[in-house]
């Protein structure tokens, strides 16, 4: 039987790792090159937990200052406006990570982190991490590119929702997820099935105008609905459809 809260909500947990059961950061790109025993330190000195579907990671404005790697599972970064609405500022897939901000200036964290799915993530203290910075430049100026591409996708969307329509958010919002899911020269197939409420939250429109939005590229056989997946068949004319709106 579920654990809940007075209120009837689900009482979240994470679950203990047993050293037996931890998993090599071998796949964290942020750390490729370094050597085996060198990996074997990070690892070492890493806190290893699991969390469950829609556990909290971290919260906005918290004071930890761990950098995260995503050793499986999947992450969501995500903020809330002071209606309440979720605003989803990205996903990480395994052998990703996140929190080297507030790692970097010491100031609290900038957005929550939830797990999807039931995930692990190795937690290295803010002290190992600039250490590990400061002994292995290659390591740095990975993520020096990393928040060069955070800011540049920040001004997009930024730029997106000062100038684009609803309809056209969402347009662009499927062409960034096409890009990252190509499949071959003009075609994409991105699984799973991208869902509204999220489409909607990035597009920072609702779910009825991408649904809309969805049927209308179903209609110019833009797109087709798989089973498990949604087929872009032509990303040059989802491409048009933002540059015709930015005048690119």
């Amino acid at each position: 039987m579920p654990l809940v809260k007075p209120d009837g909500s689900p009482k979240l947990r994470d679950w203990p790792v047993s050293d037996e059961n931890r998993s090599s950061l071998t796949n964290v790109g942020l750390l490729a090159g370094l050597s085996q025993k060198e990996l074997q330190q990070v690892e070492k000195a890493c806190r290893w937990r699991r969390y469950s579907p829609h556990q909290q990671i971290i919260d906005r404005d918290s004071n930890s200052r761990d950098i995260f790697f995503v050793v499986s599972g999947r992450v969501r970064i995500v903020n809330y406006s002071y209606s309440g609405r979720g605003i989803i500022l990205d996903e990480l897939p395994p052998g990703s990570y996140f929190g080297e901000l507030a790692a970097l200036d010491d100031r609290p964290r900038s957005a929550r982190v939830i797990a999807l799915k039931e995930s692990m993530l190795a937690a290295l203290p803010q002290g190992h991490f600039i250490t590990l910075l400061e002994k292995r430049p290659r390591i740095a100026l990975r993520v020096m590119r990393h928040l060069a591409s955070i800011v540049r996708d920040s001004t997009n969307r930024i730029m997106e929702l000062s100038t684009l329509g609803a309809n056209n958010r969402v347009h662009a919002d499927l062409l960034r997820q096409a890009r990252s899911n190509m499949n071959g020269k003009n075609k994409a197939l991105i699984a799973p099935i991208p869902v509204h409420g999220d489409i909607a939250s990035r597009a920072s429109t609702t779910r009825e105008t991408v649904a809309r939005v969805m049927n209308d590229l179903a209609r110019q056989g833009i797109v087709e609905r798989e089973k498990r997946r949604l087929l872009i068949g032509d990303v040059g004319k989802l491409q048009h459809l933002v540059e015709e709106v930015r005048g690119e």
